[in-house]
């Protein structure tokens, strides 16, 4: 299948006090809401939209990435709104962090054709169409999924906070208090101690033996990232304390692109019996949608968490 970039344009503006933002349409299907509470980012919150006059009413989220804060609109499934960004911006970073290379709607087809418009599979895709799989940085998400082990959305969320504004830098963004991911060395030097003070429990050491490990190794996130195959970056990232294949598997699908990790959670091994006769699925059930069975977990995970029947 073809599941190639679709045509979008893009509109640069500016709010009345000069803050630029972009208007990005043709990115169909695409929803914010479903993008920041699938449980794949810690970093953006709920939020009022500042200017509704020009917005709409349409859900906002606000958040930092790559060092940089925006607000995020989605008023409908084909348009995208991001405020604090040039039109630059939106080519050099936005458009890749959204995967608006990516022709989701030709996966959401690609899973029809193969397990029939009323399976429940497709249902799934449909439901959650406007899901999309963000390319955040790969230290953060290494450390961020290190620190959802068995924890809850708004507690992970807190101790990244906590983390950023102790160790991070801030983040100029008017009438917030935004901090950067902190580096790999800030961590390092900051010692189990000082990351158990921030709440984050048994989880510490491991975030510690990962900063330990990038610090010393500055190849060691290249080597992942140019793996050969999914196994060999895997055995990488389980070489540090405290990571087993589901922290893998979701660095992998969120922090590397790569788009063929599934990670198996609760919500997965429970339901999966749903979808698949044989349980966790294997490339080959897959078959040539097996580059895209991240997304199609997603789908499977924001269903059955939110739809589940």
């Amino acid at each position: 299948m073809n599941a190639n970039a679709t045509k979008y344009r893009v509109n640069e503006k500016s709010l009345t006090d000069g803050t630029p933002y972009i208007v990005a349409t043709g990115v169909y299907p695409i929803d914010a809401e479903a993008t920041f509470e699938c449980g794949q980012c810690f970093r953006f919150d709920r939020v009022e939209a500042t200017h509704p006059e020009l917005y709409g009413t349409s859900v906002a989220y606000a958040g930092v990435a790559y060092g940089k804060f925006i607000r995020v609109m989605t008023p409908d499934a084909d348009t995208l709104i991001i405020e604090n960004a040039t039109e630059l911006d939106f080519y050099e970073l936005w458009s890749e962090y959204f995967s608006l290379n990516i022709d989701y709607a030709a996966i959401i087809y690609g899973i029809e054709a193969k397990w029939g418009r009323d399976s429940r599979l497709a249902e799934a895709a449909r439901t959650g169409a406007g899901i999309r799989i963000l390319a955040q940085e790969p230290w953060e998400a290494l450390v961020s999924f290190i620190i959802s082990q068995n924890n809850n959305i708004p507690r992970i969320k807190a101790i990244i906070k906590r983390l950023c504004r102790e160790y991070g830098t801030s983040v100029f963004a008017a009438e917030t208090d935004e901090y950067s991911f902190p580096t790999p060395r800030r961590l390092f030097e900051a010692d189990v101690d000082g990351l158990f003070a921030l709440k984050m429990g048994f989880r510490a050491k491991y975030v510690f033996d990962a900063a330990e490990k990038v610090t010393f190794d500055p190849n060691f996130l290249d080597s992942v990232a140019e793996a050969r195959t999914y196994g060999e970056a895997e055995a990488i990232l389980t070489s540090i304390k405290g990571v087993g294949a589901k922290v893998a598997a979701c660095t992998l699908l969120f922090g590397f692109r790569r788009l063929n990790a599934f990670p198996v959670d609760v919500w997965i091994r429970r339901t999966i019996g749903k979808y698949f006769d044989r349980g966790i699925p294997t490339e080959a059930d897959f078959g040539e949608l097996s580059p895209y069975a991240g997304i199609i977990q997603q789908y499977i995970f924001h269903y059955e968490r939110n739809f589940e029947r």
